[in-house]
Protein backbone atom coordinates (compact mmCIF):
# COMPACT_ATOMS: atom_id res chain seq x y z
CA UNK A 1 0.00 0.00 0.00
CA UNK A 2 2.83 2.37 0.82
CA UNK A 3 4.52 1.63 -2.50
CA UNK A 4 1.30 2.10 -4.48
CA UNK A 5 0.68 5.43 -2.77
CA UNK A 6 4.20 6.63 -3.60
CA UNK A 7 3.86 5.49 -7.22
CA UNK A 8 0.63 7.47 -7.63
CA UNK A 9 2.22 10.56 -6.08
CA UNK A 10 5.30 10.23 -8.31
CA UNK A 11 3.10 10.00 -11.41
CA UNK A 12 1.23 13.12 -10.31
CA UNK A 13 4.54 14.95 -9.79
CA UNK A 14 5.96 14.18 -13.26
CA UNK A 15 2.65 15.14 -14.88
CA UNK A 16 2.73 18.50 -13.11
CA UNK A 17 6.36 19.04 -14.08
CA UNK A 18 5.66 18.38 -17.74
CA UNK A 19 2.64 20.68 -17.63
CA UNK A 20 4.76 23.50 -16.18
CA UNK A 21 7.55 23.07 -18.73
CA UNK A 22 5.06 23.03 -21.61
CA UNK A 23 3.52 26.31 -20.45
CA UNK A 24 6.93 27.92 -19.89
CA UNK A 25 8.56 30.37 -22.34
CA UNK A 26 9.97 28.98 -25.60
CA UNK A 27 13.62 29.00 -24.47
CA UNK A 28 12.67 26.83 -21.52
CA UNK A 29 10.63 24.44 -23.66
CA UNK A 30 13.50 24.13 -26.12
CA UNK A 31 15.94 23.36 -23.33
CA UNK A 32 13.90 20.49 -21.92
CA UNK A 33 12.20 19.22 -25.09
CA UNK A 34 12.86 15.55 -25.82
CA UNK A 35 14.32 14.74 -22.41
CA UNK A 36 13.32 11.49 -20.77
CA UNK A 37 11.58 11.70 -17.42
CA UNK A 38 14.80 10.73 -15.64
CA UNK A 39 16.90 13.37 -17.41
CA UNK A 40 14.23 16.04 -16.98
CA UNK A 41 13.98 15.40 -13.25
CA UNK A 42 17.75 15.41 -12.85
CA UNK A 43 18.16 18.68 -14.75
CA UNK A 44 15.42 20.48 -12.82
CA UNK A 45 16.57 19.19 -9.44
CA UNK A 46 20.08 20.52 -10.11
CA UNK A 47 18.86 23.90 -11.32
CA UNK A 48 19.77 27.01 -9.36
CA UNK A 49 17.36 28.46 -6.79
CA UNK A 50 14.75 30.85 -8.25
CA UNK A 51 16.45 34.06 -7.16
CA UNK A 52 19.71 33.24 -8.98
CA UNK A 53 18.35 31.12 -11.81
CA UNK A 54 18.71 32.36 -15.37
CA UNK A 55 15.83 30.13 -16.50
CA UNK A 56 12.80 32.42 -16.98
CA UNK A 57 10.16 30.02 -15.74
CA UNK A 58 6.74 31.50 -15.12
CA UNK A 59 6.68 29.76 -11.75
CA UNK A 60 10.44 29.27 -11.18
CA UNK A 61 10.26 27.48 -7.82
CA UNK A 62 7.61 24.90 -8.67
CA UNK A 63 9.47 22.67 -11.20
CA UNK A 64 12.58 22.50 -9.01
CA UNK A 65 10.59 21.60 -5.91
CA UNK A 66 8.47 19.08 -7.78
CA UNK A 67 11.59 17.47 -9.23
CA UNK A 68 13.08 17.02 -5.77
CA UNK A 69 9.76 15.73 -4.51
CA UNK A 70 9.79 13.21 -7.37
CA UNK A 71 13.27 12.07 -6.36
CA UNK A 72 12.18 11.63 -2.75
CA UNK A 73 9.19 9.55 -3.82
CA UNK A 74 11.41 7.48 -6.09
CA UNK A 75 13.58 6.72 -3.09
CA UNK A 76 10.54 5.66 -1.07
CA UNK A 77 9.44 3.32 -3.85
CA UNK A 78 12.86 1.66 -4.07
CA UNK A 79 12.97 1.29 -0.29
CA UNK A 80 9.53 -0.33 -0.27
CA UNK A 81 10.48 -2.68 -3.11
CA UNK A 82 13.60 -3.74 -1.22
CA UNK A 83 11.40 -4.69 1.74
CA UNK A 84 8.66 -6.38 -0.31
CA UNK A 85 10.97 -8.88 -2.02
CA UNK A 86 12.19 -10.76 1.09
CA UNK A 87 8.71 -10.70 2.67
CA UNK A 88 7.08 -12.22 -0.40
CA UNK A 89 9.85 -14.79 -0.76
CA UNK A 90 9.31 -15.88 2.83
CA UNK A 91 5.51 -15.94 2.60
CA UNK A 92 5.07 -17.68 -0.76
CA UNK A 93 8.33 -18.62 -2.53
CA UNK A 94 6.58 -20.83 -5.08
CA UNK A 95 4.44 -17.91 -6.18
CA UNK A 96 7.50 -16.03 -7.41
CA UNK A 97 8.49 -19.06 -9.50
CA UNK A 98 5.44 -18.60 -11.74
CA UNK A 99 6.18 -16.96 -15.12
CA UNK A 100 5.50 -13.25 -15.09
CA UNK A 101 5.09 -12.94 -11.32
CA UNK A 102 7.30 -10.36 -9.62
CA UNK A 103 7.64 -9.27 -6.03
CA UNK A 104 5.21 -6.35 -6.40
CA UNK A 105 2.45 -8.29 -8.15
CA UNK A 106 2.88 -11.25 -5.80
CA UNK A 107 2.78 -8.91 -2.80
CA UNK A 108 -0.49 -7.37 -3.99
CA UNK A 109 -2.07 -10.79 -4.52
CA UNK A 110 -0.95 -11.94 -1.06
CA UNK A 111 -2.36 -8.77 0.48
CA UNK A 112 -5.69 -9.29 -1.28
CA UNK A 113 -5.83 -12.95 -0.24
CA UNK A 114 -4.94 -12.07 3.34
CA UNK A 115 -7.67 -9.45 3.52
CA UNK A 116 -10.25 -11.91 2.18
CA UNK A 117 -9.49 -15.34 3.68
CA UNK A 118 -13.10 -16.46 3.28
CA UNK A 119 -12.69 -16.08 -0.50
CA UNK A 120 -10.02 -18.81 -0.63
CA UNK A 121 -12.44 -21.69 -0.18
CA UNK A 122 -12.55 -22.41 -3.90
CA UNK A 123 -10.75 -21.58 -7.09
CA UNK A 124 -13.86 -19.89 -8.48
CA UNK A 125 -14.35 -17.62 -5.46
CA UNK A 126 -10.74 -16.50 -5.64
CA UNK A 127 -11.07 -15.81 -9.37
CA UNK A 128 -14.22 -13.80 -8.63
CA UNK A 129 -12.29 -11.76 -6.07
CA UNK A 130 -9.69 -11.00 -8.74
CA UNK A 131 -12.47 -9.85 -11.11
CA UNK A 132 -11.66 -12.81 -13.34
CA UNK A 133 -13.98 -15.29 -15.01
CA UNK A 134 -15.73 -17.70 -12.68
CA UNK A 135 -15.19 -20.61 -15.09
CA UNK A 136 -12.08 -21.38 -17.15
CA UNK A 137 -12.13 -20.82 -20.90
CA UNK A 138 -12.43 -24.29 -22.40
CA UNK A 139 -13.78 -23.50 -25.88
CA UNK A 140 -11.54 -21.13 -27.79
CA UNK A 141 -13.93 -20.82 -30.71
CA UNK A 142 -16.51 -18.99 -28.57
CA UNK A 143 -16.02 -15.76 -26.63
CA UNK A 144 -15.89 -16.19 -22.85
CA UNK A 145 -18.81 -14.93 -20.74
CA UNK A 146 -18.57 -11.34 -19.50
CA UNK A 147 -16.49 -10.78 -16.37
CA UNK A 148 -18.05 -9.07 -13.37
CA UNK A 149 -17.15 -5.53 -12.29
CA UNK A 150 -16.73 -6.19 -8.57
CA UNK A 151 -13.73 -7.59 -6.76
CA UNK A 152 -10.37 -6.08 -5.88
CA UNK A 153 -9.16 -3.60 -8.48
CA UNK A 154 -5.55 -3.64 -7.31
CA UNK A 155 -5.44 -7.44 -7.50
CA UNK A 156 -7.02 -7.31 -10.95
CA UNK A 157 -4.33 -4.86 -12.04
CA UNK A 158 -1.62 -7.18 -10.70
CA UNK A 159 -3.16 -10.13 -12.53
CA UNK A 160 -3.35 -8.08 -15.73
CA UNK A 161 0.34 -7.17 -15.41
CA UNK A 162 1.31 -10.83 -15.01
CA UNK A 163 -0.62 -11.76 -18.15
CA UNK A 164 0.97 -8.97 -20.21
CA UNK A 165 4.45 -10.06 -19.10
CA UNK A 166 3.66 -13.65 -20.07
CA UNK A 167 2.35 -12.59 -23.46
CA UNK A 168 5.64 -10.82 -24.12
CA UNK A 169 8.17 -13.30 -22.71
CA UNK A 170 6.55 -16.70 -22.07
CA UNK A 171 6.68 -19.08 -25.06
CA UNK A 172 3.79 -21.23 -23.87
CA UNK A 173 1.56 -18.19 -23.49
CA UNK A 174 2.58 -16.90 -26.90
CA UNK A 175 1.56 -20.21 -28.49
CA UNK A 176 -1.82 -20.04 -26.73
CA UNK A 177 -2.33 -16.48 -27.99
CA UNK A 178 -1.51 -17.56 -31.54
CA UNK A 179 -3.95 -20.50 -31.41
CA UNK A 180 -6.74 -18.42 -29.88
CA UNK A 181 -6.23 -15.63 -32.40
CA UNK A 182 -6.49 -18.16 -35.22
CA UNK A 183 -9.73 -19.42 -33.66
CA UNK A 184 -11.20 -15.93 -33.85
CA UNK A 185 -10.87 -14.68 -30.26
CA UNK A 186 -10.11 -10.99 -29.79
CA UNK A 187 -7.09 -9.84 -27.80
CA UNK A 188 -9.39 -8.66 -25.01
CA UNK A 189 -11.02 -12.09 -24.71
CA UNK A 190 -7.65 -13.84 -24.85
CA UNK A 191 -6.38 -11.72 -21.98
CA UNK A 192 -9.49 -12.52 -19.95
CA UNK A 193 -8.98 -16.25 -20.51
CA UNK A 194 -5.32 -15.99 -19.57
CA UNK A 195 -6.22 -14.11 -16.40
CA UNK A 196 -8.48 -16.99 -15.42
CA UNK A 197 -5.72 -19.54 -16.03
CA UNK A 198 -3.21 -17.50 -14.03
CA UNK A 199 -5.73 -17.03 -11.19
CA UNK A 200 -6.10 -20.81 -10.97
CA UNK A 201 -2.33 -21.34 -10.75
CA UNK A 202 -1.96 -18.62 -8.11
CA UNK A 203 -4.82 -19.99 -6.01
CA UNK A 204 -3.07 -23.33 -5.51
CA UNK A 205 0.14 -21.63 -4.33
CA UNK A 206 -1.37 -19.23 -1.79
CA UNK A 207 -0.87 -19.82 1.94
CA UNK A 208 -4.07 -21.10 3.51
CA UNK A 209 -5.09 -19.04 6.59
CA UNK A 210 -7.05 -20.52 9.46
CA UNK A 211 -10.64 -19.28 9.17
CA UNK A 212 -12.65 -18.26 12.21
CA UNK A 213 -16.14 -19.58 12.93
CA UNK A 214 -17.59 -16.27 11.76
CA UNK A 215 -15.72 -16.46 8.45
CA UNK A 216 -16.86 -20.04 7.86
CA UNK A 217 -20.52 -19.12 8.36
CA UNK A 218 -22.40 -18.98 5.01
CA UNK A 219 -23.30 -15.50 3.84
CA UNK A 220 -26.85 -14.54 2.91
Amino acid sequence: MARNSAVKARTWAINQIRALTISAPREVRDRFRGLSAKDLISALARSAPPETSKIPLTRPAAPRRLARHYQALDGEIKEAEAEIGPLVTKAAPKLLALPGVGAETAGQLLETAGDNPERLRSEASFAHLLRSLTHPCVIRSHPPPPAHRGGDRQADRALHTIVLVRMKYDLRTQKYVARSTADGLSKKDIIRCLKRFVARAIYHLLPRPQLTTEQLRPTA
